[in-house]
């Protein structure tokens, strides 16, 4: 959905002085923007008013100047970015966690429960760096298969991402390694990660 923000300038209410305590100051979007998703260009057919102080207004526009962003993309980028936040978030717990596992399993719920254009928005950027390569391949697989699930394209990051030289396999019984490797979900087994659990499960 199209979303044209318009910040209203007035000072005041009605029926009070000019020279209210609080004032409020406006942002026009004059450039279409698409969302977060790539979706093409639409005319924009909805108007939404967002009132701000004076001191609000300066801090907006101290944030976007440091980000090299007009106060309109500024305040439309931290909107739809929530869901790349969310993804970022789970990624810096995947790395800095005591059990890996758990978090791991956090971050399958969350790839599971977006929607295709929220995961097309929070996976597009590449992943952080300082990760493992386990980590990398491991949060690779989720997002190609996610994506699969989701019939998104796959970010191009993640063809980047070089496959583990040794096997990782989801369990120590050796009983279990032939069934492993034959029932990974493609994207983890050409990593060289052999497990039983994808999305839709706990890992």
């Amino acid at each position: 959905m199209w979303v044209m923000i318009h910040i209203v300038h007035h000072i005041g209410f009605p029926g009070k002085p000019a020279n209210s305590q609080c004032q409020y100051d406006g942002i026009d979007i004059v450039e279409p923007l698409a969302d977060a998703c790539g979706m093409r260009k639409l005319p924009k057919t909805t108007q939404m008013q967002i009132r701000v102080s004076a001191s609000e207004k300066t801090a907006i526009q101290r944030a976007a100047s440091r980000a090299g962003m007009d106060m309109s993309a500024y305040v439309l980028a931290r909107v739809l970015s929530v869901p790349a936040s969310q993804f970022r978030d789970a990624i810096r717990d995947c790395a800095d966690s005591a059990s890996t596992r758990f978090a791991l399993a956090e971050l399958n719920s969350l790839l599971t429960q977006f929607t295709a254009n929220e995961l097309r928005d929070a996976v597009a950027a590449p992943l952080p760096p300082g990760l493992s390569p386990f980590l990398e391949n491991y949060i690779a697989a989720m997002v190609e298969y996610a994506c699969g699930m989701r019939a998104i394209a796959v970010p191009a990051w993640t063809r980047a991402i070089a496959p583990l030289s040794e096997p990782v396999f989801g369990s120590e019984l050796q009983s279990l390694r032939l069934y492993l490797l034959t029932h990974s979900p493609p994207p983890f087994r050409v990593r060289n990660i052999f497990i039983d659990s994808t999305l839709g499960d706990r890992v």
